[in-house]
């Protein structure tokens, strides 16, 4: 990461705060950090069409967690473009043990989120763009990198007249190099109730989750390596 994401994260600070929120464990436990600096919460979370749309209300309740000041959901048919089993009748895969990009992997789906939070972030002053992503414990996207992030760093700083005055907000990712097990012990020291989020690729009607895709194996591996009790795993 450059410079600027090195940045010591444990200042207490002052001032907004955009957090991209989906619902699930690694954006609220993000978003709860920023919380804890100091920050005041904007929450961003977006309506992509995405079949597991029933994230949005467990979006709403981390948003309400946070205390954020303002909570936006944002339309955006990417459903339209497809290309993704999160928006296409495509299965999800299950049990996954082929290490390439998984076809849940949504076509530029960070790209176009960070950048309609960079034009809120502007709006708003906002000195950090908080985002969830992490390349430890990861399906492999290519928008979850270190690399995306100092990219559209660069893309702030100089696609925006805020980063034109040298006031861009930082692109922060603070999970990005944590396990998903320091991901569950930081939630829960945090005060996060790890039962309003959901991180499942393939939930039934009602949340439950299907306990086979990645995100779901994922989430179990860190629950089990942390030794805690996953409140969703039943």
């Amino acid at each position: 990461m450059n410079e600027k994401t090195q940045q010591k994260d444990n200042q207490v600070v002052s001032g907004n705060a955009l957090a991209l929120v989906s619902g699930g464990m690694d954006s609220a436990v993000a978003a709860g950090l920023a919380g804890e600096a100091g920050y005041r919460i904007y929450a961003l979370s977006f309506d992509y069409g995405q079949r597991q749309r029933i994230e949005l209300e467990y979006a709403r309740k981390v948003g309400s967690w946070l205390g954020a000041v303002e909570h936006m959901i944002i339309g955006v048919e990417l459903d339209k473009i497809g290309g993704s089993a999160l928006t296409d009748p495509t299965p999800v895969p299950k049990d996954r043990k082929d290490p390439g990009i998984p076809v849940t992997y949504v076509p530029a789906r960070n790209i176009i989120f960070l950048a309609i939070a960079l034009a809120w972030a502007e709006v708003l002053s906002a000195k950090r763009i908080v985002i969830g992503a992490n390349a430890i414990d990861f399906s492999g996207y290519p928008d979850c990198r270190p690399g995306f992030m100092e990219a559209f760093q660069q893309v702030a700083e100089t696609g925006t007249k805020a980063g034109l005055e040298g006031k861009a907000p930082l692109i922060w990712a603070p999970l990005m190099n944590m396990k998903k097990a320091e991901i569950v012990k930081e939630g829960i020291r945090l005060g996060l109730d790890f039962g309003m989020t959901c991180s499942c690729y393939d939930p039934d009607p009602t949340g439950k989750p299907c306990l086979h895709c990645d995100a779901c194996r994922l989430r179990e591996k860190g629950f089990f390596e942390a030794g805690i009790k996953d409140p969703l795993a039943g």
